[in-house]
């Protein structure tokens, strides 16, 4: 593949989140936090073993509530509210463990209910459905545990680390990314069924961040290749879109059902807001030949039609829009084309140029600046609220009115 360089980032100047408060004062890294539900609160997991409990104060800062420390490294959190006594909190460990708490009404003390002792290294990801409480985890299993007996009650296992975990309730399928960049779509049936469906292939990079949509029945993955795919599960035909607008590993995905926004984050300090609204198309496999497919010239590695032509073999490219291998002369023109989901400048053919309109080009995403790596985050859509965990230690809470309008 041709090396391109992606231009600078316009960001958006209006409908854009708005920083409304912080929480500061970490000691070491941080690997989740949540918004509490209801509450202005947020729970964080971080390295120094703690997880902790921060509500917002008169001043408008938030200050720390409750400090519980675990046996080691609080890597990831998930919270089942469901009444004002059951408000169950679970936190995945670096030693394999997935602890469960209940948080007290007045968010002043977290009970300590059962372990599981699930894995035997880094749990990436969990859920909590129907009496199940299912895991992924860096020892390569997904792992679902009764929580009821905190018994395993069965256990598939991957090729390669676990790296994110989703779940569909309505369907009992949960899909687990993994460090291939595969990912795999799992069946869960009666009180112990677990069958392997299919798995999907698209990522060059290990995939780092999973999140299901059901009322779309889109499955949408980000990655460290830093593209972002689209799986549509629902339509039944295989159909996967790209989205590129990151310039570094795509770490957070969420997604705002009112306006039908698809939320990332990623390591290159930037929220993108893609509209999924608009129409899409699949970026077209690339072709293999011989030749330019657009002048016929040969390619350097075609000796033959070298000596035969008596001319100089071309470097091979390819054109994002057709999938055509073309030579530097034939592909020499640049475009965005947002509905293939290439939002900045890409390589395109001079018979696929010619064809491009100014309504193929335009936008159909928001870039927003974050001022952090981000290393995760998560939306309270009813509260028009976004929490994104930076790799500086700092969490930031966005108001996000303005984009979901």
């Amino acid at each position: 593949m041709a090396a391109e360089i992606k231009p600078g980032v316009k960001f958006a100047t209006n409908k854009k989140p708005v920083l409304v408060g912080k929480v500061e004062g970490f000691t070491d890294d941080l690997n989740d936090a949540t918004l509490i539900p209801g509450e202005d609160g947020v729970i964080t997991a971080g390295d120094d073993k703690t997880v902790q409990v921060w509500l917002k104060r008169d001043s408008g800062q938030y200050w720390p509530s409750i400090c519980q420390y675990v046996p080691s490294q609080a890597t990831c959190i998930f919270v089942c509210f469901t009444s004002a006594e059951s408000r169950l909190v679970f936190i995945g460990l670096e030693n394999g463990t997935v602890m469960e708490f209940n948080l007290a009404p007045d968010c002043n003390k977290l009970e300590h209910r059962r372990d599981y002792l699930s894995h035997v290294a880094r749990v990436v990801g969990v859920h909590f459905e129907k009496g199940r409480v299912l895991s992924v985890s860096r020892d390569k299993t997904f792992q679902w545990a009764d929580a009821r007996t905190a018994n395993i009650v069965t256990t598939h296992t991957f090729g390669a680390w676990c790296t994110a975990l989703q779940y569909d309730t309505l369907t009992d399928h949960a899909f687990v990314g993994d460090y291939s960049g595969q990912i795999t779509m799992l069946k869960l049936s009666g009180t112990d069924g677990l069958t392997c469906v299919t798995t999907f292939k698209g990522h060059s990079g290990s995939v780092r961040s999973l999140l299901w949509q059901p009322d779309s029945s889109f499955l949408f993955s980000g990655s460290f290749d830093q593209n972002i795919c689209v799986w549509d599960i629902g339509g039944k035909k295989g159909t996967v879109y790209e989205l590129q607008g990151h310039k570094g590993k795509v770490t957070g995905l969420s997604y705002l059902t009112r306006t039908h926004q698809l939320i990332s984050g990623g390591e290159d300090a930037i929220l993108v807001a893609w509209n999924m609204k608009g129409e899409r198309l699949q970026t077209p496999e690339w072709k293999e030949s011989d030749v330019c497919e657009v002048c016929k010239r040969p390619f350097f590695w075609n000796l033959r039609a070298m000596m035969e032509n008596k001319t100089i073999g071309q470097r091979q490219h390819h054109c994002r829009a057709c999938g055509k291998a073309v030579c530097d002369k034939c592909s020499n023109r640049r475009t965005p084309l947002p509905r293939m989901g290439f939002e900045f400048d890409i390589r395109v053919c001079d018979p696929c140029y010619s064809g491009v309109t100014d309504n193929d080009r335009t936008s159909l995403a928001s870039f927003h600046e974050a001022k952090q790596s981000i290393v995760t985050l998560h939306i309270d859509e009813a509260r028009h609220l976004l929490i994104t965990v930076g790799s500086d230690r700092l969490i930031k809470i966005w108001d996000i009115s303005a984009l979901n309008q």
